[in-house]
């Protein structure tokens, strides 16, 4: 199966659950050892102190690659774009380089074809670079295609991990050239105590973290994990240079076991 275009940069840092100092240390900090790819969203209330940590850190903005995600709240005709607008002014900056729709909207409430077509018209007035979608099942990637067309269609951003590959979603995001970002890389800690990664990791000289965000990207797929401590912060970014072997590989594909760790009631679509 080929591996889509990169179109979303293959590693940058998560601010999830991280709020005031905690989430503007940890950019800080990220930043400071190289990080450009930072990803927030509306619903995680901290897109002021991400802005504040960016602008802070004197790093220029064209170096930078901004994600956020818009709240299902804000999905009906003309609140999109309005939404969207004070993102950007929290963030202090003009434009965000990936704008992504975060949940699809429960019970179908505001139809695909509205909420992307708003979407894209963001995109097509500059305030956003790329557009992409988030939690979204084939069915949901369908209409969104048919909505605004693949090649507007960036990234899906879904919970993928050794423990839930999502290869369904995968591979028809793959077959129609959208890329996967994978969030919770690591299960939340979980796939850390893994015997298999841990042995792939002894003899790699690394660590289980570092093997399964290479694992991740070695399939193509951006990753975002998030930290609040500046060793981990820089022991993950060293997965960049890390190389599994196919045999490798092979041993984290088993690993698969359907173990979904984000699901909220209110908003999940029935998954594939």
């Amino acid at each position: 199966m080929s591996i889509p275009t990169q179109k979303v940069p293959a590693f940058g840092l998560g601010t999830f659950r991280l709020k005031g100092q905690v989430v503007i240390d940890s950019v800080s900090t990220g930043l400071e050892l190289g990080y450009r790819a930072i990803d927030t969203a509306q619903i995680y209330e901290n897109e002021a102190e991400v802005g504040q940590a960016v602008v802070d850190s004197g790093v220029p903005r064209d170096e930078l690659f901004i994600t956020s995600k818009i709240w299902v709240a804000n999905f009906a005709q003309g609140q999109l774009i309005p939404s969207l607008q004070e993102s950007l002014r929290k963030l202090k900056t003009d434009y965000l380089d990936l704008t992504l729709i975060h949940w699809p909207s429960p019970e179908n409430q505001v139809p695909v074809a509205e909420f992307m077509g708003q979407l894209l018209e963001a995109k097509r007035l500059g305030l956003t670079r790329q557009i992409g979608i988030s939690n979204f099942t084939v069915g949901l990637m369908k209409q969104a295609i048919a909505a605004v067309g693949a090649e507007n269609i960036a990234t899906n951003q879904i919970e993928l991990h050794p423990y839930l590959q999502n290869r369904k979603v995968v591979e028809f995001a793959h077959a129609n050239d959208i890329q996967i970002t994978s969030y919770m890389t690591l299960a939340y800690g979980e796939v850390l105590n893994d015997p298999v990664l841990k042995q792939i990791a002894e003899r790699h000289q690394a660590t289980a973290a570092q093997v399964a965000l290479a694992w991740a990207m070695q399939l193509g797929h951006a990753v975002i994990p998030s930290s609040t401590q500046r060793a981990n912060l820089a022991s993950n970014l060293r997965a960049l240079q890390l190389t599994l072997s196919a045999d490798d590989m092979a041993h984290i594909a088993s690993l698969e076991r359907g173990h979904r760790l984000t699901s909220p009631k209110s908003i999940a679509p029935q998954w594939d």
